[in-house]
């Protein structure tokens, strides 16, 4: 899998969505196509849209939006030519808040008044913080990113309530401040981190058990931080129970043709 992603990290995006959408690739999307931005995926009936798009108004940080697209749409316009039901590595389907399943695509599921949500993803901004000598574990190993249930609550909107989720990458005690400063530039995919260090303080009780992706060890003078996730809305469905909602399975993201230095604020 190394190998792999080597050989897809300078890919352009479209060259991925394509492999994707052939069923060639349904892994995570973490270090691939480096300098594009990567997005999460919401897909409601138009009938629950505006209290999600309320729920993001309110909670930026978990669920910042790069685009809504309109109902039945389902080329994004931030990424041209692709196909929101086939081009997300893998998907996950939730009925009155249960997980029905994974797939590889969701044209079995579409409706003409699906609205989809893109939202900024933190994979965005590990190009920057490698470029900066920071360490990105997930990667180094080879495996997806560890996401973890908080006690923090969001702020309700409408149906949609639920506790924040959160990303976690051990970072050197030195380097703690660089990482601040280097996502503080990124507000459309999480920007700064909401946590740093004890992982009790937010409700993580164990932070080798991860609530979805997988575990990576945290060496001696690193410290945890937590940056707020896309993986939110999961949990909020799972809270709220809308009849469907249809998202990407945690890590597999959409990846679009947005440099990530244009979402970068000075």
């Amino acid at each position: 899998m190394k190998e792999e992603i080597e050989s897809l990290a300078w890919a352009h995006p479209r060259e991925v969505r394509k492999l994707i959408r052939e069923g060639k690739w349904t892994k995570t999307t973490a270090g691939l196509c480096r300098g594009y931005a990567q997005a999460n995926v919401v897909i409601l009936p138009k009938k629950l849209a505006y209290d999600f798009l309320l729920f993001c108004v309110r909670n930026p940080k978990p669920c910042p939006i790069l685009e809504v697209m309109d109902p039945g749409q389902t080329e994004p316009s931030i990424a041209k030519g692709a196909d929101i039901r086939t081009d997300v590595p893998k998907y996950r389907v939730y009925e009155k808040g249960e997980l029905v399943g994974e797939y590889t695509d969701i044209l079995d599921f579409w409706r003409d008044d699906f609205v989809t949500f893109l939202l900024g993803c933190s994979f965005s901004f590990e190009e920057a913080l490698m470029r900066a000598g920071i360490p990105i574990r997930h990667i180094e190993l080879n495996v997806r990113c560890p996401i973890y249930v908080t006690n923090i609550p969001c702020k309700p909107a409408g149906i949609f309530h639920g506790p924040l989720v959160v990303s976690m990458r051990p970072i050197p005690r030195e380097l703690v401040v660089k990482a601040v400063q280097i996502t503080s530039r990124y507000p459309f995919v999480h920007g700064a981190p909401v946590h740093i260090g004890d992982p009790e303080a937010i409700g993580i009780k164990d932070i080798t058990k991860p609530d979805f992706g997988d575990p990576v060890p945290i060496y001696e003078n690193e410290v945890p931080v937590f940056w707020a996730c896309g993986v939110t809305p999961q949990a909020v469905a799972m809270k709220a129970k809308p009849e469907i909602m249809i998202t990407h399975a945690p890590t597999c993201m959409f990846i679009t043709d947005i440099p990530n230095e244009t979402l970068a604020v000075l």
